[in-house]
C-alpha cells in the first residue's frame, strides 16, 4: 500500500518548474505533500500559477525567480526557501536553456550559452544546496534527456545534458557518507497537451511511435511520478543512478 503524503514535512526546489515537465513535477510533489519552491529564470505569472494551483489544492509553495547560472542569484535563493520554510530536503535541477544549431551553425558563445543553465546550474545548485541536503539528509535529482545518451546533430543540448551524469555522481559520491542521495532521470520523447502541434509533428519525426516499444510518446506526469519515487523515501538506498524514463526506446546504461 502506498504510504500517504511520502514528503510530508520536506521543501523541495524544482528548477524551470513554471512549465511542462517542471510543472508537473512541482504538483506532483505538492502532492506527495512537500513544501515546493517554484525556480524560473523570468516567467513571473507563469510560476506564479503554479503556486496559486499548489496552494488550491491545501499545498504549500513559493516562487523563486532567479537565474540560476548566476552564484550570487543561487545563493540568495536558497537562502530564502530555507528561510521561508525553514529546511531544504530535495532539490530537482530541471532548467535548460535549448540550443539546437548544427556544428556548421553553432558559434563558441552558442556552445556555452547551451551549458550555462545546465551545468553551470548544476554546479551551483549542488555546491550551495549540499550543506542544507546535509543537513536533512535530502536528495539532488538532475533531469537530463535521452540525446545526452544517444547524440543529437546538434552539440549543444547533449553535450550539456551528458555533463549532467558525471556531475550527479561526483554529488553521490562526495556527500553519500553524509546521507545525501544524488540521481538522475533521463526522459525520452514527452509530449504536451500544451506543446503546438508543429512541436509534436518535429518530436515524432525525431522519435516515431513505431520506434518507441510502448508505442506512444510519455506525458509529463509520467516523468513527475519517476522524480517522486526517486526522490522519495522508497528509494532510501538508491543513488548515483541514472533511470531511463523513455518507454523502452533506449535501454542502455
Amino acid at each position: 500500500m502506498a504510504r500517504p503524503d511520502p514528503l510530508s514535512g520536506q521543501v523541495a526546489l524544482v528548477t524551470g518548474g513554471s512549465r511542462r515537465i517542471g510543472r508537473e513535477i512541482c504538483l506532483r510533489l505538492a502532492r506527495d505533500g512537500a513544501a515546493v519552491a517554484v525556480n524560473a529564470r523570468s516567467s513571473r505569472d507563469e510560476t506564479e500559477s503554479v503556486v496559486r494551483e499548489i496552494e488550491a489544492a491545501g499545498g504549500r509553495a513559493m516562487a523563486a525567480l532567479a537565474d540560476i547560472a548566476d552564484e550570487a542569484a543561487v545563493k540568495a535563493m536558497i537562502e530564502q526557501i530555507v528561510a521561508r520554510f525553514g529546511r531544504l530536503d530535495i532539490v530537482v535541477h530541471n532548467a535548460v536553456n535549448r540550443e539546437h544549431g548544427s556544428f556548421e551553425s553553432l558559434d563558441l558563445a552558442g556552445f556555452r550559452a547551451s551549458q550555462s543553465v545546465v551545468v553551470d546550474g548544476g554546479f551551483l545548485l549542488a555546491k550551495h544546496a549540499a550543506p542544507h541536503l546535509v543537513k536533512t539528509r535530502g536528495n539532488m535529482v538532475f533531469i537530463s534527456g535521452a540525446t545526452a545518451f544517444t547524440g543529437a546533430k546538434g552539440p549543444g543540448t547533449p553535450s550539456a545534458k551528458s555533463a549532467l551524469v558525471g556531475l550527479m555522481r561526483s554529488v553521490a559520491v562526495t556527500y553519500g557518507p553524509q546521507g545525501v542521495r544524488a540521481n538522475l532521470v533521463s526522459p525520452g520523447r514527452i509530449e504536451a497537451e500544451s506543446d503546438a502541434d508543429e512541436r509534436k509533428a518535429e518530436l515524432a519525426r525525431g522519435r516515431p511511435d513505431s520506434a518507441i516499444p510502448l508505442r506512444r510518446p510519455g506525458r509529463p506526469a509520467e516523468i513527475a511520478n519517476v522524480v517522486a519515487a526517486v526522490a522519495g523515501p522508497d528509494f532510501s538506498y538508491v543513488t548515483g543512478q541514472v533511470v531511463h524514463a523513455t518507454g523502452g526506446f533506449f535501454m542502455g546504461s
